[in-house]
């Protein structure tokens, strides 16, 4: 009922115009990775893994979606955090992601959050190469200390035979891949050929416009998605669904993951096999 009243209440001064900076931040201009082709010299740049969380941007005021729905915190998780801007990923362990995407994306902060910690992978206002930006960062929180925040350990790279081995003990143990970035240069938002994620397998997002009705076993259930992609093309997407899934899929409109093994001479990814519902 509490969390009802509060629920009401954020959505009411939301109707007349008391909370715009809260509920309207606009997305942030983050940067994003390229893919890691086998071709690209990344000898001496640094290596860490890719965590696979909810990314969280936070504007020196509030902690943001990378679409800038604001991130309902507990007062405490932010209560150390700086005036300047860090970027990072909220996150509690491997193969964890639903739990993170519950917890970090509820309107009503839950006592979830105690399990969640938040990963920095880069202070985009700060001057100077990565290490310089980074290590403004860990300053911050030596000075103000929180136990739920770490900079994320960045390790050089010695070349693909490296790149490869760490790569492996990151799957390993459950992890979603690795991000190498080019240590040397000063922050720039947008799509970088100076950072690159590394997986075994490459993972997009499409927009679902339509449900396809199954066939044979899938008969009276969602045989598959039409997604549509960034860049406009349009594909079927079957394979990767729980039962359960198909018998509620995706929302139309929804944004899903789905990962896959390159691209047809058409520009549809080969191999597409569902993931999971983004909400963020």
């Amino acid at each position: 009922m509490y969390a009802s009243f509060i629920r009401a209440a954020i959505t009411a001064l939301a109707m007349v115009g008391c909370l715009p900076s809260i509920l309207s931040a606009g997305p942030p201009l983050l940067q994003h990775a390229n893919t890691y082709k086998g071709s690209q010299d990344v000898y001496g740049w640094l290596m860490s893994e890719k965590l696979d969380g909810i990314r969280g941007y936070w504007n020196g005021k509030l902690l943001l979606t990378r679409q800038g729905r604001v991130i309902h915190t507990p007062p405490w998780f932010t209560e150390n955090f700086p005036a300047f801007a860090l970027d990072g990923e909220l996150w509690r362990k491997r193969n964890d992601f639903a739990f993170v995407q519950r917890t970090v994306l509820d309107e009503i902060p839950s006592k979830n959050w105690r399990e969640i910690t938040y990963n920095i992978f880069e202070v985009p206002g700060a001057d100077g190469d990565f290490p310089t930006r980074l290590d403004k960062a860990g300053q911050w929180f030596f000075a103000h200390p929180a136990t739920h925040v770490r900079v994320i350990n960045q390790i050089e790279c010695q070349g693909t035979d490296h790149l490869d081995a760490f790569l492996e003990s990151i799957e390993s143990m459950g992890g979603e891949g690795v991000v190498v970035k080019d240590p040397t240069l000063a922050f720039e938002a947008g799509r970088s050929a100076h950072v690159l994620k590394v997986k075994h397998f490459s993972d997009m997002e499409g927009t679902v416009i339509a449900h396809n009705p199954g066939k044979g076993k899938f008969e009276g259930i969602m045989g598959s998605l039409t997604l549509r992609l960034e860049n406009g093309i349009q594909f079927k997407l079957g394979t990767g669904f729980t039962m359960a899934q198909r018998k509620a899929p995706p929302p139309i409109g929804a944004s899903v993951t789905f990962k896959y093994q390159g691209f047809t001479r058409n520009g549809v990814p080969r191999f597409a096999s569902f993931m999971r519902v983004r909400r963020d």
